[in-house]
């Protein structure tokens, strides 16, 4: 009875044929039917659409319906199943369509809810690649294509939009940036911002994120050396600009990193490194002062009659640590300051060791001395206390000159 009527309806086709199983579209409904042995009964599943939305609904932002106006050409609706990318598709065919433009739409099966003026097409003697080749001779300003699933689709999809219709692309991924993947190993990397320039990541009928993409010839986030330039795509959060992906090649492969993690360690090996540079040239002169220009480069401020001393002959012994921190350090002469010595009393407790100093002094930094070497720079807590844990290796080296009865002295600049 169901295909009787698709069949002599007007708003009714099949859409899919196979052994044991149907799609039919009819109306607004979409039907799909099972039977055995395919199935272990007959089953047949009824969908239609739950709301019809306008892009209007969807309140985006000045700037994003300005993009979707104007520039966005090589567009990816991407989200969950049933997340409402559909819905969205539609409400874009409909703007496009309101603007002027001819729109047309790639389905399988055609369940878009558009106008009469937009030609719904299904795949011409079940390929999209014929369909396609017919799409090209009528030159749409757009295409709906709902939805890419196989690897065919993705080459269709690239190949209309380089010839350049504007396409927008309906996926399933359960992140934005897979739904960018899938098409990492499909396409040339270089070519993927020309196919693609915004997604669209759709949640609970919602759009969560929306992501811009170009690309760039620059050293990748995280390398410093010149010479590991290459084409880089760089994926930003669309509202704020800001960079979260970088996609390149490395070796062999296409890679996708996020950049936060990225950053994230160069801050932490920066830090390390500075903690390495400050113990190495403090031992030249206590008042050096280190400042991280870039994960590969640093400046170090030290007392300029001890320069020649580190700099060596013929720059030997900067070179050698340069060679052992990895890091390329440029030698400047450091501005004297005065420095005073200031008094303080310790507790010995338990666990800690506690040098108590006026509290006019809280949250400045101290030099500590024993003897006349430099020892560390510490930051003076509330009420003027500085706390040594025991079982840290200053707090050991502390215990050990107090045992010794070792001289420690406290400079503060003045």
């Amino acid at each position: 009875e169901i295909i009787e009527t698709a069949r002599l309806s007007e708003e009714g086709s099949i859409e899919l044929v196979r052994s044991h199983a149907m799609v039919i579209q009819l109306g607004e409904y979409r039907i799909a039917i099972a039977k055995p042995p395919f199935s272990d009964g007959v089953e047949v599943t009824i969908v239609r659409p739950i709301v019809k939305l306008t892009l209007e609904d969807y309140k985006l932002s000045k700037k994003l319906m300005e993009r979707l106006k104007n520039k966005a050409e090589g567009i990816l609706i991407a989200g969950p199943p049933g997340s409402g990318k559909t819905t969205f598709a539609s409400s874009l065919a409909e703007f496009y369509s309101s603007q002027g433009k001819i729109v047309k739409t790639l389905e399988s099966p055609r369940d878009l809810q558009v106008g009469p003026e937009i030609t719904q097409y299904g795949p011409l003697e079940g390929d999209f690649e014929k369909t396609a080749e017919l799409l090209l001779l009528v030159r749409p300003d757009y295409t709906i294509f709902d939805e890419i699933r196989k690897s065919r689709d993705f080459q269709v999809f690239a190949d209309m939009r380089l010839a350049g219709v504007g396409m927008v692309g309906v996926v399933h991924a359960s992140d934005p940036v897979d739904a960018i993947q899938r098409f990492i190993g499909r396409l040339e990397l270089g070519m993927i911002p020309n196919v693609i320039d915004t997604v669209i990541f759709i949640k609970d009928g919602e759009i969560k994120k929306v992501y811009e993409l170009n690309i760039v010839v620059r050293v990748p986030s995280g390398m410093t050396s010149l010479d590991l330039a290459r084409p880089v795509i760089e994926v930003r959060d669309f509202e704020t600009g800001k960079l979260e992906y970088e996609i390149y090649t490395y070796g062999e492969e296409n890679i996708i990193v996020p950049v936060s993690e990225v950053e994230r360690y160069l801050k932490d090996s920066m830090k390390l490194i500075e903690e390495k540079l400050i113990e190495r040239f403090r031992l030249y002169d206590p008042n050096a002062e280190v400042e991280i220009v870039s994960p590969g480069k640093a400046i170090v401020r030290i007392d300029k009659s001890i320069l020649p001393k580190i700099i060596g002959r013929k720059g030997e012994t900067i070179n050698r640590i340069e060679h052992e921190l990895g890091i390329s350090i440029d030698l400047m002469p450091l501005k004297s300051k005065e420095y005073k010595e200031v008094e303080y009393k310790y507790i010995e407790k338990s666990k800690t060791i506690e040098f108590v100093v006026p509290s006019q002094y809280s949250g400045a930094k101290v030099n500590v001395y024993v003897g006349r070497g430099y020892l560390s720079t510490v930051t003076i807590g509330k009420n003027g206390r500085i706390k040594f844990l025991k079982n840290s290796e200053l707090g050991r080296m502390i215990v050990r000159a107090l045992e010794e009865g070792s001289d420690i002295k406290l400079y503060i600049e003045d």
